[in-house]
């Protein structure tokens, strides 16, 4: 069981210049002090929160008594909602955390967005089924986007291009190092 305070006000003190190491540790598979994928969620939500956005820090969904989710975190940016899967493996992302996703999606309002991010990309399959999950919408972020977004005060930005681009391409990714596609 993770101490989600405890990882809230230890996030809550970084700057950007020390989410940059924190994901340089991270890519090096070296964060001792956090359970596992943890940084990762944090490291995703603060940078949001850095850039201005609303966020909701992990948080687990209870019915009648039992638990039945747990959310790596939700991001409120320019009029999106969106529901935050975090995947910090040295392996790509296969397709049960987009699946999952699609299910947590269908239980919220159909405006309502998800975003998988992966430290390690995803596999074809992953890519694939992502296209196939209409009508919710997932959006898929790898660990060299990340990065990217990181270093550039990009995350919202970013969110706004993957969703354009989803909207006009009816692609579900879309690499944010490419810039724009017409």
């Amino acid at each position: 069981m993770f101490d989600q305070p405890t990882y809230q006000q230890k996030i809550s003190r970084f700057t950007r210049r020390e989410l940059l190491r924190l994901w340089k540790s991270i890519e090096a598979s070296d964060t001792p002090e956090w359970e596992a994928g943890r940084a990762f969620e944090y490291l995703v939500l603060r940078a949001f929160e850095l850039e201005g956005a609303e966020v909701r820090w992990p948080y687990r969904v209870e019915l009648g008594g039992e638990e039945i989710e747990q959310i790596d975190g939700v991001v409120y940016s320019d009029g999106l909602a969106c529901l935050i899967e975090c995947k910090d493996s040295i392996e790509k992302t296969k397709i049960e955390p987009i699946a999952k996703l699609r299910n947590q999606l269908l239980r919220r309002p159909v405006a309502t967005i998800g975003i998988v991010f992966s430290r390690s990309g995803f596999t074809e399959p992953a890519e694939t089924l992502t296209r196939f999950v209409a009508p919710q919408t997932i959006l898929l972020w790898h660990g060299a986007e990340m990065e990217f977004a990181l270093q550039r005060k990009y995350m919202r930005q970013g969110l706004r291009e993957k969703y354009r681009h989803c909207v006009e391409n009816g692609n579900f990714y879309h690499d944010l190092r490419l810039g724009k596609k017409p």
